[in-house]
C-alpha cells in the first residue's frame, strides 16, 4: 500500500515544504505586530480576494459540502447560493468602509477593538465580550478544520484517526505559529489556486471514466435503493430548509477571519478588484464541489464501490481517476482548503487574546515583538484546545462549521453593518445587540427542542440570531442618546471614506 501511494506521498511532501517556506519567509519579514496580525495593510487585491476566498471555504468546500450531496442530493446546494449572494454584497457593503473605518479609528487591528474604538462608552465591556465570541466560536470553528485535517491523513495513510488529528494540525500550526498573516495571506493565494484547480477538474475527470448515460443510469439506480430523488433541489426540503440555507449568506458580515481580509488591503481600489476575482473564484469553486458529490455519487454507484465516509468522497475520487503524481497535488488542495482557514482562524483568535485581552487589560506598554510572541503562543494553545474538541472520530465537519458560522454572523453582523452606516448606534445598543446575537444562537435549538417546537428547531439559528441582534441594537439606540463627540468622529470616517472612494 505504502509503495502503491508512493506518489502521493512525494507530492504531498513537498507542498507541505513549500507552504513551511513560506512561513519562515515570513518569519523574517514580520517586524512587528502589525504585520503579525495585518500584514501592515498592504495586501494588493488578488491576493486579498484569493486569501478571503481560501480562508473562507476550508475543509467544508471540498469534504463537507460534496459529502452533503453525495449524502442528500441537489438540495443541500441552496447553502452554496445563499454563500455567493452574502459574499457579494459583503464585498459591496462592508468591506470599503471597514477598510477605512479600522484605520480611523485608532488604527484597529481586530474587530473588538474596532467595536471598543467605535463605542467608546462601553469600550472595556465591548472588548471582552467581543473577545470571548472569538475565542468561544473559533476554537469550534478551529476543531472542524482539524477534523477535516484528520480525515484527510486518516484515508490518505490507512491510520487511526488519533494519531492523524495531530498530523494533519501539525502543519497548520507550525506556518501560523511562526509566520503570522504574512505567511497566512501568501500561502492562501497558492491554496486558493489549488482549489480552484482540484474542483474543477475532478468532475471532468468523472464525465470523461462515464457518459452521460451512464450517469443518469447509476443515479436511477440509486434512487431506487435509498428513494431520495437526488436532482431534486426541493426533495425534503421545507420553505423553512431553503430560507435557513440561504441564510448562511448573512454569516459573511460577521466573520472576523474574511473581514480581516478587508481590514488588511491596501487601498479602496484593491477591494473592488479583489471583488471581481474573488465572486468569480467562488462561483466556480461552489459549482465543481456540488458537481464532486453530485458526479460522485454517479461514479461510486456506477462502479459498485460502496463508500463508507461521504465526506470523503473528494479524496476517494481523486485517488482512484488521477495518475498518482496529479492526486497528490489533487488532495494537497484539501490540506489547502484545511490549512488556509485553520491558520487564519487561529490568527484572529491569538490576536483576541494578544490585542485585547493582554495588551488591554494586562500589559497595556507591551513591546511589538513582546506582542508577537505572545501571538505565537496563543495560537499553540487554541490549537491544542481545538485538537482536544475533535477527539471525536464522528465529528462532522458541517455540524461544526454551521454551529460556529451562526454565532460570528449573528453576534457581529448586525453590529458591524449599523456601526458602518448609523451614527445614531449607541454604545450600550451595540453592546446588547451583539449579545442578544451571541445568545440566541447557542440557546435556540435546545429551547425549541425543550418547548416541543420541533419545526422551529429545523431553522437555521443563523435566522432568529441575526434578527435578534439587529432588531435589539437598533430599538436600544431610541433610548440611549448617541454622544456628540461620537457622532463627529463617524462623520469623519465618512467623508474619508467618501474621499477615498
Amino acid at each position: 500500500m505504502l509503495a502503491d501511494n508512493m506518489h502521493i506521498y512525494i507530492t504531498f511532501t513537498l507542498y507541505l515544504i513549500v507552504i513551511l517556506g513560506i512561513g519562515i519567509y515570513a518569519y523574517f519579514s514580520t517586524k512587528n505586530f502589525d504585520d503579525y496580525i495585518l500584514g501592515g495593510r498592504k495586501m494588493g487585491g488578488f491576493v486579498t480576494a484569493m486569501s478571503a476566498g481560501a480562508s473562507d471555504m476550508s475543509g467544508w468546500l471540498l469534504m463537507g459540502l460534496p459529502g452533503a450531496i453525495f449524502t442528500t442530493g441537489l438540495s443541500q446546494a441552496w447553502i452554496a447560493i445563499g454563500l455567493v449572494i452574502g459574499a457579494y454584497f459583503n464585498y459591496r457593503i462592508v468591506a470599503g468602509r471597514l477598510r477605512i473605518f479600522t484605520e480611523h479609528y485608532n488604527n484597529a487591528l481586530t474587530l473588538p477593538e474596532f467595536f471598543a474604538e467605535r463605542f467608546p462608552f462601553q469600550k472595556k465591556a465591548l472588548k471582552i465580550i467581543s473577545s470571548t465570541i472569538i475565542l468561544f466560536f473559533f476554537t469550534i470553528y478551529c476543531a472542524s478544520g482539524v477534523v477535516a485535517g484528520a480525515k484527510l491523513f486518516q484515508s490518505l495513510l490507512n491510520i487511526d484517526y488519533h494519531t492523524a488529528l495531530w498530523l494533519g494540525a501539525f502543519a497548520t500550526i507550525l506556518y501560523t505559529l511562526i509566520g503570522g498573516y504574512l505567511a497566512v495571506s501568501w500561502s492562501d493565494t497558492i491554496q486558493a489556486s489549488l482549489m480552484f484547480f482540484a474542483l474543477l477538474l475532478a468532475p471532468i475527470m468523472v464525465l470523461m471514466n462515464l457518459s452521460w448515460h451512464e450517469i443518469s443510469t447509476a443515479l436511477q439506480t440509486k434512487v431506487a435503493i435509498t428513494h431520495i430523488p437526488y436532482s431534486n433541489w426541493l426533495h425534503n426540503v421545507s420553505g423553512i430548509g431553503v430560507i435557513s440555507a440561504l441564510a448562511w449568506g448573512l454569516g459573511y458580515f460577521g466573520q472576523p477571519h474574511i473581514l480581516a481580509r478587508f481590514m488588511a488591503a491596501d487601498s479602496l481600489q484593491s477591494l473592488n478588484y479583489a471583488r471581481k476575482i474573488g465572486i468569480s473564484w467562488m462561483i466556480l469553486c461552489l459549482t465543481g464541489a456540488v458537481a464532486v458529490g453530485y458526479f460522485g455519487l454517479a461514479y461510486f454507484t456506477a462502479k459498485d464501490f460502496p463508500l463508507s465516509h461521504p465526506e470523503a468522497v473528494f479524496i476517494e475520487l481523486s485517488k482512484l481517476l488521477f495518475n498518482p503524481w496529479v492526486a497528490g497535488v489533487v488532495l494537497s488542495a484539501i490540506l489547502a482548503a484545511v490549512m488556509s482557514t485553520l491558520s487564519a482562524q487561529l490568527l484572529m483568535s491569538s490576536a483576541a487574546i494578544t490585542e485585547d485581552f493582554y495588551k488591554g487589560f494586562l500589559r497595556k506598554n507591551a513591546t511589538s515583538r513582546e506582542l508577537v510572541w505572545i501571538g505565537r503562543l496563543m495560537v499553540l494553545v487554541i490549537a491544542i484546545i481545538a485538537i482536544w474538541i475533535a477527539q471525536d472520530p464522528k465529528s462532522k465537519v458541517m455540524g461544526l462549521v454551521s454551529y460556529a458560522w451562526a454565532g460570528f454572523g449573528s453576534a457581529f453582523g448586525p453590529v458591524l453593518i449599523i456601526s458602518l452606516f448609523n451614527r445614531h448606534i449607541s454604545s450600550r445598543a451595540a453592546l446588547c445587540g451583539m449579545l442578544a446575537g451571541a445568545i440566541t444562537v447557542i440557546i435556540w435549538k435546545p429551547l425549541m427542542a425543550y418547548w416541543g417546537w420541533i419545526d422551529m428547531a429545523q431553522l437555521y439559528e443563523m435566522i432568529p440570531g441575526f434578527l435578534a441582534s439587529a432588531t435589539i441594537a437598533t430599538t436600544s439606540s431610541l433610548f440611549h442618546p448617541v454622544n456628540q463627540e461620537v457622532s463627529n468622529k463617524f462623520n469623519q470616517a465618512v467623508a474619508e471614506f467618501k474621499n477615498k472612494e
